[in-house]
């Protein structure tokens, strides 16, 4: 199948709206020619008015292969209860009906919270019985997630060489987006995950986040999105604050393992980075107090407390004109994400940059296969403007460490190699080095 002019059964896919590669050998990508079209061209991206970017859970996978421990895993529920046939046959036709492919874990635990509330209203006692059975699965999830997070952080303890390399690649990824010009709109940073990878690089370069959750003893979400920044007073200036470099807001749309319900509340506990599995702050009850929000098939499901709140603020950002939303490691399985997207492009001068790794695609007279990101993102951009996608798609591109040293933009707040280009600009030596050139643009255009 062909559109945009691609060939989807090739290994490797780059489309700006200059240039089109589609590649099935690493050999055809020449990285030095590439990297003096593509930076540039994201670097211009970069500046527009409003940026999101969508991070998946294949952020986490990346940095945790490179770091060589065991990504969070997406496994089936094993369940003992007398529904746990239907349960998975649900599971596995709500999967095939949203386009996902194989069902996993998110698929039936939502499955057993709907069945759950229906046995509750007619009182039936299988409810309680598959409730405990479903809460004990929940904290084996939840330590799974803990269990990555603390093997990451003893790499890093013991200054093992793969986790090192791989923290820099994801803070510099991170630097990439929050390191806007302060005088632009905030970056907008969305997240799929329930892991605190993000806010860990973001703790180590100093990027500053902004949240609902307002208060240091116990922060409590707010239902009110208060539009709090960071300033500050230049010396010698007065009463002409200034705004903070590197920050940016975020937004975790399926919820995360350290907010709890408290009554009424929702709470931000204090749950380390790579806690214990015994640690006080995992509650007993995870099914009725955790805030992990698995995907959904229906968008009343997005109404609930506290998720309505989250996806008003995901549509608000983006869709608005001279808005751009860049995707990683998102595989485009969430039909209440993809709708809100797909709004933002009926807007002219939106845009939307996919970044993925998965390179797999049915060929021509294979029946679809969308357990495959790849699939998924063809389905998504079948009716989309060409002219408002970029594409970089496949083991090349969606490469972390390729990204990050070649085609994303340098941070804009490195204001040293920012200058030495720009006298390398002025004595006509134009070649861009390392992860330079665009470092530039985005310090000129305001």
């Amino acid at each position: 199948m062909e559109f945009f002019g691609i060939d989807w059964t090739k290994k490797h896919i780059l489309k700006t709206n200059t240039k089109l590669i589609c590649a099935s050998d690493d050999a055809e990508i020449d990285t030095d020619e590439l990297r003096k079209e593509v930076e540039p061209w994201l670097s211009a991206i970069f500046q527009s008015e409003h940026l999101s970017v969508l991070i998946g859970s294949g952020l986490t996978s990346s940095v945790s292969f490179m770091a060589d421990i065991r990504p969070q895993e997406m496994w089936r529920l094993t369940l003992e209860h007398d529904l746990k046939e239907k349960i998975k046959e649900k599971a596995d036709k709500s999967a095939v009906v949203m386009n996902r492919g194989e069902a996993n874990i998110e698929d039936d635990i939502r499955v057993s919270l709907e069945l759950i509330n229906g046995l509750e209203i007619i009182d039936d006692a299988r409810a309680k019985t598959l409730k405990d059975e479903l809460n004990l699965k929940l904290k084996s999830f939840i330590t799974s997630i803990l269990l990555t997070e603390r093997e990451f952080a003893q790499k890093l303890s013991d200054n093992e060489e793969n986790a090192l390399r791989a923290f820099n690649l994801l803070k510099s990824f991170i630097l990439s987006f929050t390191s806007r010009s302060a005088s632009r709109e905030r970056l907008n940073l969305f997240t799929t995950n329930y892991d605190r990878f993000i806010e860990l690089a973001s703790d180590e370069t100093g990027v500053l986040l902004l949240d609902r959750f307002k208060g240091k003893i116990q922060p409590i979400f707010r239902n009110t999105r208060l539009e709090l920044d960071y300033h500050y007073n230049p010396p010698g200036i007065r009463g002409e604050p200034r705004y903070a470099e590197g920050v940016a807001r975020i937004t975790k749309l399926h919820g995360s393992i350290d907010w709890c319900f408290d009554k009424d509340k929702i709470i931000k506990t204090l749950l380390p980075f790579g806690a214990d599995n015994n640690h006080p702050a995992i509650p007993n009850n995870i099914t009725d107090q955790v805030v992990i929000y698995p995907n959904s098939s229906k968008d009343l499901e997005t109404a609930f407390y506290p998720y309505a709140e989250l996806f008003r603020d995901f549509s608000s950002s983006i869709c608005q004109p001279n808005s751009v939303i860049i995707t990683y490691g998102y595989g485009f399985c969430d039909s209440h994400i993809n709708r809100v997207i797909e709004d933002m492009m009926t807007i002219p001068s939106t845009h939307l940059v996919v970044v993925a790794w998965d390179r797999n695609y049915s060929k021509d007279g294979e029946a679809p296969n969308y357990g495959s990101a790849r699939n998924r993102i063809v389905k998504f951009l079948e009716n989309k403007n060409s002219a408002q996608c970029t594409l970089l798609i496949g083991e090349h591109f969606g490469d972390l460490q390729n990204l990050v040293e070649y085609y994303l933009p340098k941070s804009a707040i490195d204001r040293l190699t920012v200058k030495m280009q720009k006298i390398k600009d002025n004595r006509g030596d134009t070649k861009i080095g390392g992860n330079g050139g665009g470092g530039e643009q985005k310090q000129e255009v305001q």
